[in-house]
Parts: C-alpha cells; structure tokens; sequence
C-alpha cells in the first residue's frame, strides 16, 4: 500500500515539473493552460485514490447519504438518515458485512439539486465508495448524473422520477411515478371511491407532474372524470383557493394530491376553511403530514395515499420500537424505504464478495449484477428484487385516528 502512495506522490511531483519547465517567457498561453489541466487531473486522480486507499486501509465499507436534513422537505431526509444509521448499527454490532464495518456519513442537501451535488462532492473527498440517495427527486437527478460519470453506486431510497435510476449504476428502492400515478388512479376506481375527480399538482415538480401525466392516462381506463386540474408552483405555494374553488364548483368528491406534504397540509387547511370536505388522496409525499409543526392532524382524518409501510403493521414493531428508542418519534416510509436500502446494499456485497480495497468503479460493477441476483425480506416489501430498476409495488393507506391504517 505504501508504495502505492510513493507512485502517486512521483506522479504528482512530476506533473508539476512539466508546469515549471513550460513556465518561460516562449511558452504559448494554450501550452501553460494545458500544463495546468493535467496538474489539476492527475491531482484529482491522486486524491481519489488516497480515498480509496484509506477506505481499505480502514477495513471499512463508506456509504455517503444525501438529502434534506433541513427546510421543507426535512421529515423525509431525516427519516432516511435515521433510519439508514440504525440499520447500520445493528449491523456492525451483529458482525459487519463479510466481517467489513460501514462508515456512514450523511450529508443536507436542502432539497437543492446544486446543493446535493455540492454534498456529493464533499463524500466524493471523504472517500465514499456508495451512495444512498437523494432522497427527493430533482437533487437525484443532479447526483445521478454525477455517480453516472462516477461510475459508483447509488440506491436512492424514495426519489420516484423515472430519471433517478435511467442510468444503469443507480437503482431504487421506491416506486416510481408512472407506478404511483396509475396505482393510485386504478385504486380510486377499482374501490368506487369517486366518479368525479379533481387534481391539484406542483407544475414545477418533476416528481408531481410525472406523477400526475400517468394519474390521467390510467383515470380514463377507470371511467373517472377530471373535473378539475389545478396546478400550482413552487413561487405560489400557500393559497390554494381558486384551485379548491375550481374543484368544488366541478362536483369533485375526490382531490387527488401528487405533491408533498407541507402544501397539502395547507390545502386541507384551507378546505375545511371553506367547507370544502371531498376525499383527499395523496401519494408517498403526503407521507409526514401529520408530523408538520402547528398542523392541526384531526384535518387529516380520512386522507388516504400510497405508501408501502406502515409503523402499525405487526411485521413493523420491532424496527419502530427500535427507531422510537433511538429518535423519540414514529418513522416514516422514507425510513423504511432506507432501512431496505442499507440491508438491500449488505446482501449484494456479502453476494458478489465484494471488499472495501476494491475501487469506487469496480464495487459499482459487481453491485450492478448483484442486484440483480439478490432478495430481501424488508419493511417494504418481501422477496423484494431489482431488476436496472426494480419496483415495489404500491399499497394504500388511510389516516384513522392519527396513524395509517394499511387497506
């Protein structure tokens, strides 16, 4: 190993030799300028490899997690870095992975896609060698990118864009969009819970608007009526009453809400202000809402959306009574979405045998067959398998007395 470091620290020096020595007064602008790029990229490949070297010098597998620890979208991020941790622990302390330990190290994103590749970056440095996350769609897409050119693994927990896992070393543990959208669609008709359907979505959400496009395809195979389609955006997010107003004035005994929980808190605020009592259904964003600060939760009751957990199944005790005692509240589906996604990551390694002295770029590779080739028992799913882009399958739930109540 340590004549690994001395070629790396000959390569560097010699480098910036070349820049010295094409420094004069003769030298064109272009050859200094191209001095200088193979400077910066024989640095960059050396500090990469100095943390590859010290991940395996560690004996330690790092997994880096991305996403929203603070603003709007916090209760997901939160829930996946908790989550992510506990499993972990529990790992670690049962023996590790192949007898490797996991490092994990979680960075905020802010739900900013310039921040979440500001805090790949910052992983990057630390020498991470897999990726959990973004954890909300628009930052997965920038990281996606960036992992792609990588050529390391990602697992995004709940960034649901077909986008998110269009390249071939990322994959999910969520259900997509068009999945959400058409389930969600099939479900209404197929129970007769409406005739009469409006929509009210984020038009500046990748997430919402995908989510929504696959709703109407499957809403005409169901014989549902869209009375009202009300979009809204990102920079007008906190009066809702001409889109309530429009679904109302439609007849609509259903409002379908493919967005995220802070702004349907706000429209079912505004809704009972105005009398206004359909059935609300959301998807996995609506998923937080009763964790949302002066909300008053009996508003609620009887909103119904898609997710794949619920902390009230018998099949679920053991791991919310574990995050209860470690974080003092109830997880969500965004922690048992990475909750999956740590113990889906132990299964392919231990599978493929992978070790932490691999590169970033080899680990990547037998990840991608690994997955392919593994099921788990999770919180989320049973024999759950990926395909490039594995999918669970979509569960409804409604809000009865305060918790989700699994339909």
């Amino acid at each position: 190993m340590k004549k690994r470091m001395l070629c790396l620290g000959m390569a560097v020096a010699m480098a910036a030799s070349l820049v010295a020595c094409s420094g004069s007064s003769s030298s064109s602008g272009s050859e200094t300028t191209a001095a200088a790029e193979t400077e910066a990229a024989t640095t960059e490949a050396a500090e990469t490899e100095a943390a590859e070297t010290e991940a395996a010098e560690d004996g330690s597998f790092k997994i880096g997690v991305i996403g929203p620890f603070t603003g709007a979208a916090a209760a997901y991020g939160l829930g996946v870095r908790n989550a992510a941790q506990l499993a972990v622990d529990e790992i670690n302390a049962a023996g590790g992975v192949d007898g490797y330990t996991i490092e994990l190290n979680a960075q905020d994103d802010e739900h900013d896609p310039q921040k979440s590749v500001n805090a790949y970056n910052t992983l990057k440095d630390w020498g991470a060698q897999m990726i959990i996350g973004s954890v909300t769609t628009a930052p997965c897409i920038a990281v996606a990118a960036e992992t792609a050119a990588d050529n390391m693994f990602q697992i995004t927990p709940s960034a649901s864009a077909v986008e998110c896992v269009a390249n071939d070393n990322a994959f999910r543990v969520c259900f997509s969009d068009p999945d959400q959208g058409a389930a969600a669609a099939r479900y209404i008709g197929e129970h007769g819970l409406a005739t009469n359907v409006a929509i009210i979505y984020d038009s500046s959400s990748e997430y919402s608007t995908g989510i929504r496009e696959a709703f109407m395809g499957e809403a005409a195979e169901q014989g549902l009526e869209i009375v009202a389609d009300e979009a809204f955006t990102a920079d007008n997010a906190t009066d809702f009453t001409v889109q309530l107003d429009k679904a109302r004035e439609g007849g609509a005994e259903l409002v379908f809400l493919p967005i995220y929980y802070q702004e349907a808190s706000i429209i079912l605020n505004q809704a009972a202000a105005r009398d206004f009592a359909p059935i609300f259904f959301g998807v996995d964003g609506m998923d937080g809402i009763l964790t949302v600060e002066n909300f008053d939760t009996s508003l609620a009751e009887g909103v119904m959306l898609l997710t794949p957990f619920s902390a009230t199944e018998e099949s679920s005790q053991k791991f919310t009574a574990d995050y209860v005692a470690a974080y003092g509240e109830d997880p969500n589906q965004f922690s048992a979405d990475a909750y999956d996604a740590v113990y889906a990551i132990k299964a392919a390694i231990e599978n493929a045998a992978i070790t932490p002295d691999m590169s970033v770029s080899d680990i990547c590779e037998a990840m991608k067959v690994s997955m392919t080739e593994i099921s788990i028992d999770g919180l989320t799913g049973s024999d759950m398998t990926w395909n490039a882009a594995g999918e669970p399958a979509p569960k409804a739930a409604k809000i009865e007395n305060g918790v989700y109540v699994m339909q």
